[in-house]
């Protein structure tokens, strides 16, 4: 393998950001923005959709799919959502190129194609599919609908950075018709419950669920409910959001229904979505300066067996101990690779499926054959053992159950030793510069005192705790009454 990756410790961007290329997760592409996942990183996000998909699905959801395109005339019927997305909108204008070039030889827009309405690339699709329901929604009969989509979008960012934040990414938006308030509401609720559950159990980070203030709410939306995740260099992460919208999408397209009573009654919505941001947040919270670190839940290969050999006679000896192994193994549900590449030696295998963070590797050479062992080792704490051929399946079924949880547990104590309860402002200042993490500190609870920290100090508030216990207090800026904490951090 090539050299080292820069350690996290030195720099900690130009660490992850030599980690995606060379894990062969992603790369830039050619268009300026955006990024090529690559089929070990879609790997990755495949076993995060299937799994997503199912919790949707046992909530009651199911799949649709709408257009890609947005007539500008319906993106604007929610003023709030079409001025939240203004700056970061697509727009097609034309619909062919001439077919006879320049004297370049450059083909130029067609100006006798222009079209009549121009068409949004969606950032978000709340517009298309707030039109649809109206065709859709007659009478409480018809409601809840309660339908998902898998989908691309397009946010026009100016600074990009693979997986994080790029002009282009894939995610899944869900989108949520209801005959009354409560009923949007507790969908809101149940949906960031999901994603918490979700975060905690497969990909083994521990979140905080809360709110987000007024001015970090989703354009066009009544409340925001929120998880957030703590990075190892102490920024925040926003892992997903889900929207109590209220009846402001309704009212704009018009979507009424018939109630039980016999009036006409406006339709209450939600919409929630996570995105392929959740690969970084992912690498970020478990990797190492030696490369990924995948919880076995969500790794494409959880465990590779590599084969030292010397000729062809002692590699079939040992690819028949090494195929039974896969046998046994994949009946338990559990992935497996054998690389018996004859193109690249044991150590080179070793470093490339360490640097690509698969939880479990078993070598097996001539001695072990003799032995009746195989080397086991664990790519969470990098340790090795000697296993009995005939204990590894049931060793290795215990690993991921126990690396899972090992990798939760390391990133919980992490989490919980980075919130700072903080009562002044200079002590907020002091563990913002020279701790990091989240800031539990009172907020006077206006946009002015709020903007005003995020102008001196770089940090937001990532949310109000849903679990937050009211307590008298001064805001850690103003020293006006407060009467709970939140949470602020730096963030991604």
């Amino acid at each position: 393998m090539s050299k080292k990756l820069t350690k996290r410790s030195e720099d900690y961007s130009k660490w992850y950001n030599e980690l995606v290329v060379r894990a062969d997760l992603a790369e830039n592409s050619a268009v300026r923005g955006c990024m090529v996942i690559k089929p070990y990183g879609y790997a990755i996000w495949e076993k995060m959709q299937a799994e997503l998909d199912r919790m949707f699905k046992e909530t009651g959801h199911q799949n649709a799919y709408f257009p890609l395109f947005v007539p500008k005339s319906l993106f604007e019927a929610e003023e709030k959502n079409a001025e939240g997305f203004a700056k970061e909108c697509a727009v097609v204008t034309h619909y062919r190129l001439k077919n006879d070039p320049d004297k370049e030889g450059k083909l130029m827009v067609d100006p006798n194609a222009k079209l009549e309405e121009e068409l949004v690339v969606r950032p978000t699709s709340e517009a298309i599919i707030w039109n649809t329901y109206k065709n859709w929604i007659q009478s409480y009969r018809d409601l809840p609908i309660l339908v998902n989509q898998w989908a691309n979008v397009v946010r026009w960012e100016m600074r990009t950075r693979l997986f994080l934040r790029t002009a282009e990414f894939l995610w899944q938006e869900g989108h949520t018709a209801h005959a009354t308030k409560a009923e949007a509401l507790a969908e809101a609720e149940q949906m960031n419950d999901v994603y918490a559950d979700f975060a905690e159990n497969f990909m083994a980070i521990p979140v905080v669920k809360g709110l987000k203030t007024e001015s970090e709410r989703f354009a066009g939306a009544e409340e925001t409910y929120c998880i957030e995740a703590l990075m190892q260099d102490g920024k925040a992460l926003q892992a997903g959001t889900s929207h109590f919208l209220g009846q402001n999408f309704a009212k704009a397209f018009d979507v009424k229904f018939a109630t039980k009573e016999g009036t006409q009654d406006y339709v209450w919505a939600t919409s929630w979505g996570v995105s392929t941001r959740l690969m970084g947040a992912l690498i970020m919270t478990h990797s190492d300066d030696n490369g990924l670190v995948l919880p076995p839940n969500l790794a494409p290969i959880q465990v590779v067996i590599v084969p030292i050999y010397k000729g062809d006679e002692q590699l079939a000896q040992i690819s028949e101990v090494a195929n039974e192994l896969v046998k046994d193994l994949r009946a338990k549900g559990i992935s497996v690779k054998f690389d018996d590449r004859d193109t690249h030696k044991p150590g080179f295998k070793f470093n490339e499926y360490e640097l690509k963070g698969v939880p479990v590797r078993i070598a097996i050479g001539p001695k072990d054959l003799e032995k009746g062992t195989v080397e086991l080792a664990r790519r969470d704490t990098l340790t090795k053992e000697f296993v009995e051929r005939t204990a590894v399946v049931e060793k290795v079924e215990a690993l991921m159950k126990e690396i899972q949880e090992n990798l939760y547990e390391k990133s919980f104590a992490f989490r919980d030793a980075h919130i700072t309860t903080v009562e002044n402002f200079e002590e907020f200042k002091d563990v913002l510069e020279n701790k990091g993490g989240f800031i539990s500190a009172h907020w006077d609870g206006t946009v002015e005192t709020e903007d005003k920290i995020k102008e001196l100090t770089k940090a937001t508030i990532r949310c109000i705790p849903l679990d937050a216990k009211e307590e008298e207090g001064q805001c850690v800026y103003t020293g006006k009454p407060s009467k709970k904490r939140v949470l602020f951090a730096k963030a991604y």
